[in-house]
């Protein structure tokens, strides 16, 4: 396995530069995962790793070593695609068995390498099988399974699961990551599904119109996100991003009001050289509001979701603009009906004019883990 490393990487089509002078590192056995929106580049990014698209300009690494001037096959990746790809006309051995056969392996090693991918997949009962008598997931499997076989460096995974159902999805999600811990193998992942990102990744590589917006652990990108899109992007029901000014602020405190002025909040953030009466933006999450008799923000219900486990609110401020409040358990709050709602000032995020996020005064693990 080896590191993976990325140097001013570009890419254009023609006038058009989609891919913006990308440096990044992705550690040896680590789980990373590209995400954003359609259209960012994360799909690009992954094939001019692989050597499906060529470099503008810029160097791709591995293990220390310039690949980007050599052909894919002698990277020593192995990417597995959205579509599985596999030759209807062979059966699921003899698909695992093409690759490493155009690599002219001897005959014992092909069929060692094969049993073990086999095993580590659960697939060794459908190896005589045909793609056509295989489930999504079963296709999936085989599909990782070719990779495994040439034993690379580092996998990419371009939006493996979007075919998939959801149930089957979650199912997949999981045995990827397990997958990953017993082959500690460095893996590159792809999608625009940001639980999946949330669930599978070590790191997350928040891709926009071909630029990194922030890198880091999940629960990180999610406590203290960098700026407004990663805010935004990242958690579901998504942030609620509302529209503030600035009332009193220093090294120790921040002190906003929101609603067009009708509501002040706290919130733990550093607002030194912030003047006051400054616009700026607020981003509280939904789970993070709660219903208070003596809640500063006051709106009007205008929908709820009871799931069950807990009750999604969609409340109207006066100002126009809308928050979502996630609350535990079952709550009857009817359309129409005056809310209540309350935040504490450490889970209160501060962007300034130009949507950077403000640094917090407090570590993030002290927020999330006592929470």
């Amino acid at each position: 396995m080896a590191k993976l490393e990325l140097k001013d990487v570009r890419k254009s089509f023609q006038s058009l530069e989609v891919i913006h002078g990308i440096n990044l590192t992705v550690e040896d056995e680590s789980f990373t995962v590209f995400v954003g929106p359609s259209g960012c580049g994360k799909s690009t990014l992954l094939r001019m790793i692989a050597g499906l698209e060529e470099l503008t300009s810029g160097e791709v690494h591995i293990g220390g070593k310039r690949c980007d001037h050599l052909l894919p096959s002698a990277r020593g990746m192995a990417m597995v695609f959205q579509t599985y790809a596999l030759y209807p006309h062979m059966s699921v051995y003899e698909n695992l068995k093409f690759g490493l056969v155009n690599q002219k392996l001897p005959k014992a090693e092909i069929n060692a390498r094969i049993r073990r991918a086999a095993d580590i997949l659960r697939i060794s009962e459908l190896l005589s099988r045909r793609p056509s008598q295989l489930s999504g997931g079963q296709s999936q499997r085989v599909a990782i399974g070719r990779a495994i076989v040439k034993e690379p460096a580092a996998f990419l995974f371009d939006e493996p699961l979007s075919n998939l159902d959801a149930e089957l999805r979650v199912k997949m999600r999981s045995e990827i990551v397990s997958l990953h811990r017993r082959l500690k193998s460095t893996m590159v992942y792809v999608t625009h599904d940001q639980v999946e990102a949330m669930t599978m990744a070590d790191r997350i590589v928040v891709l926009r119109e071909g630029a990194v917006e922030q890198v880091g652990a999940p629960i990180e990108l999610y406590a203290r996100p960098g700026n407004r899109f990663v805010a935004g992007f990242l958690g579901t029901p998504q942030m609620n991003l509302l529209r503030a000014k600035v009332e009193r602020a220093n090294a120790k405190a921040t002190c906003l009001s929101i609603d067009e002025g009708r509501t002040t909040i706290d919130a733990a953030a550093d607002g030194a050289g912030i003047p006051v009466g400054a616009d700026c933006g607020v981003g509280i999450r939904p789970e993070h509001l709660s219903v208070s008799d003596n809640g500063p923000i006051k709106g009007t219900v205008i929908a709820t979701e009871m799931l069950g486990s807990e009750t999604i609110v969609f409340a109207g401020l006066r100002s126009g603009e809308n928050v979502t409040a996630s609350i535990r358990g079952i709550r009857s709050l009817p359309q129409g009906s005056a809310i209540h709602l309350a935040v504490s000032s450490r889970f209160v995020h501060v962007f300034d004019e130009k949507g950077v996020a403000l640094p917090s005064l407090r570590p993030w693990r002290e927020d999330y883990l006592e929470a």
